[in-house]
């Protein structure tokens, strides 16, 4: 259970690696086939986990705050991506000691599935945002990104 939590962990820090790496004015760039910025994206991840801890474990909701549009910044982004990444830790744990995830079938390793698939979908929107706005990221972020043993 423990290599599985870690995975979830490296997985928020690759999230908050590519975040750091991101100009605050770049939150704003959109790819060329529309839909959410860059900053939006990231909200959107922190959104959805809201939504699951809401479903699976409102308890967990104590502190976390929903993004909206309108409050985005690097520095708010960061620090709720980062309280919401503890919180799905903590359900994580109480899922794997209790072999199921709350309104999520079938089991908690596939939950894990499910949240790590859906936020890399959008980190790779997010990169792909950048890229056609003319503000690709740099060569050696884009290699950290696979770099999970040092991150």
């Amino acid at each position: 259970m423990n290599e599985l939590i870690d995975t979830w962990n490296i997985h928020n820090r690759i999230n908050i690696y590519l975040l750091d790496a991101i100009n605050e004015e770049f939150l704003t760039d959109v790819s060329a086939s529309k839909g959410r910025n860059v900053g939006e994206q990231y909200a959107h991840i922190h959104n959805v986990r809201l939504m699951w801890l809401k479903a699976s474990s409102p308890d967990l909701l104590e502190g976390l705050t929903k993004i909206e549009k309108g409050m985005i910044s690097k520095e708010l982004l960061k620090e709720e991506l980062l309280k919401s990444a503890e919180a799905i830790s903590k359900l994580l744990e109480k899922g794997f000691g209790e072999n199921k995830i709350k309104g999520f079938k079938p089991h908690p390793s596939a939950f894990l599935g499910y949240l790590i698939s859906h936020e890399s979908h959008h980190r790779g929107q997010i990169l792909l945002a950048l890229k056609q706005s003319g503000h690709p990221i740099d060569q050696k972020t884009q290699y950290g990104l696979w770099e999970w043993g040092s991150r």
